[in-house]
């Protein structure tokens, strides 16, 4: 049985790995493996983002691509959403349902991304700039030892994005309601201080990805596992990539 650091992504949970571990297989998990199967994920992401902007700028004016775009969102919203989870619960399926994911979660993004470029032009750009810089610097982080994953870390990880979740899920429920929590979706300080803590969680979750990721492979994980810990890791890029266009956002209309 594996011994695995725990991740607040529900997707690198330690229980997982630890079920999907007693599998006999011949070939087992690499970081270079899972490294390359991510890369072609975010190639998927990028090449179905690409389909629904085009779609959006194509339109002959901004309504116009608001319809036309607006089913394909929901399509990679709620589609992304059941294929998580049945990823979630059923690993061994990774190797086809996280290329489907990403293909998913592209569509949501490039639209999402169209119509935010449509209001501040140039956001996209500096979102997907500082989304890559931000992975770049926490893989530095992790490597150099300048951030360890102690057991104390990893509390204060889980505990914060458990509850940035249970804000989300409560914004979400008043949402319904027809109420907004101006100082989550506002432009004033406090909403914007309140994205910028959601941005560092995220960023942290990406060194607690890393580990997790590593350990796995060195206690020898199945082959597949490489799939999952992709899929595990694009869910936590997503999230940190819309927690900076909607920080960006804030900022850009204060202007």
């Amino acid at each position: 049985m594996m011994h695995l650091t725990k991740s607040s992504n529900p997707a690198l949970s330690e229980k997982v790995f630890n079920k999907e571990y007693t599998t006999a297989s011949s070939e087992v998990m690499t970081v270079n493996g899972t490294i390359n199967k991510t890369a072609l994920s975010l190639l998927l992401v990028i090449a179905a983002a690409v389909f629904t902007w085009n779609r959006f700028f194509n339109a002959f004016s901004p309504e116009a691509g608001m319809s036309a775009v607006m089913p394909w969102m929901a399509i990679g919203g709620i589609g992304g959403f059941i294929t998580a989870i049945v990823t979630v619960f059923r690993p061994k399926s990774a190797g086809i349902s996280t290329p489907i994911y990403a293909v998913l979660q592209g569509m949501l993004l490039g639209g999402l991304s169209a119509i935010l470029e449509a209001s501040y032009s140039g956001i996209v750009m500096r979102a997907v700039a500082l989304t890559l810089a931000v992975f770049a610097a926490m893989l530095f982080f992790y490597r150099s030892g300048i951030i360890k994953v102690t057991k104390k870390f990893m509390m204060g990880v889980f505990a914060a994005t458990a509850g940035i979740a249970v804000v989300y899920l409560i914004s979400f429920v008043a949402g319904m309601f027809g109420a907004q929590l101006g100082f989550l979706h506002g432009n004033s300080n406090l909403s914007i201080g309140i994205s910028l803590v959601v941005v560092a969680v995220a960023a942290l979750n990406l060194v607690l990805d890393f580990n997790f990721i590593e350990r796995a492979a060195e206690q020898g994980a199945p082959k597949y596992m490489e799939w999952y810990g992709a899929f595990g890791l694009m869910v936590t890029l997503v999230w940190l990539y819309l927690e900076i266009l909607r920080l960006l956002s804030k900022l850009a209309s204060r202007d």
